[in-house]
């Protein structure tokens, strides 16, 4: 695993919107795993500056995102489809039809996280996938104890997630309780995994991700079994870490290939 320590936020969502317009460059038909939520809006903000200012063309990109909420349509202001359509998708030159979000009005759900799994493969699989950190350790919404070899399922959201989440539904009872989520076994197909954390309260789930023992109970802790796996963490979601000098030191003596600021 690799760790990036940036001074802060900002620095890091610019750091890793770079990594990702270095895949787009290097393959124009890259199929891009996306996350939602506030961590990754300003690396959204800044690849849709890349598009303006600098013309990364997202022309033949294909992206699936990570989850939806079960029981809420395309159109809900809540549903993720929504949020990246607001934040991301209607400021490229994306493609509609190449734009995936698990539909969580389907149905006949576990057909649907049957289907997405298959979309998937048939885009020849995720180049590069974005994740964020629950303050739990989830990634997607795998919740600690689930399967490190799941693939797209439903999901009972914990009770951390709910809290954490209900702030943009009002109130925690509003609040869906299950989402579709790509599985740990799904994320871990991604030839390459970009991971961002930031502030104080990631402090302890970061901690155990990198540091801790790989565990079920903290399911971002399967990122250490990735061969290409970066975290992106900025001073603060840092200060758990044991190891920071020597994550430093082998961020300061990269070779120039491997650099991407």
């Amino acid at each position: 695993m690799e760790v990036l320590i940036r001074d802060n936020a900002e620095t890091g969502c610019v750091l890793g919107a770079r990594i990702i317009a270095r895949v787009v460059r290097e393959n124009p038909a890259a199929v891009l795993g996306l996350a939602t939520g506030r961590t990754p809006l300003r690396l959204y903000q800044e690849l849709i500056r890349l598009h303006r200012d600098e013309g990364l063309d997202f022309s033949r990109v294909t992206t699936f995102n990570l989850d939806e909420y079960v029981g809420l349509p395309a159109t809900h202001p809540q549903s993720y489809r929504h949020f990246m359509q607001e934040n991301l998708f209607r400021h490229l030159n994306l493609d509609p039809a190449r734009t995936h979000v698990p539909d969580g009005t389907a149905a006949d759900l576990p057909t649907e996280c049957r289907a997405y799994e298959q979309k998937i493969a048939a885009a020849g699989g995720i180049d590069l996938q974005l994740l964020g950190l629950g303050r739990n350790g989830h990634i997607g919404f795998n919740e600690p104890t689930g399967s490190l070899r799941s693939r797209t399922w439903v999901k009972i959201l914990s009770e951390q997630t709910l809290r954490d989440n209900s702030a943009v539904f009002g109130s925690v009872e509003a609040m869906p309780r299950h989402a579709l989520t790509m599985g740990i076994g799904t994320i871990l197909d991604a030839r390459q995994i970009l991971l961002l954390a930031f502030g104080p309260t990631k402090v302890p789930a970061v901690a155990q991700m990198i540091e801790g023992p790989l565990t079920a109970m903290c399911p971002g802790s399967a990122l250490q079994l990735h061969p290409r796996a970066m975290v992106i963490l900025e001073e603060e979601s840092a200060t758990g870490l044991r190891s920071t000098a020597h994550y430093r030191w082998i961020d300061r003596h990269k070779l120039a290939w491997q650099r991407y600021d």
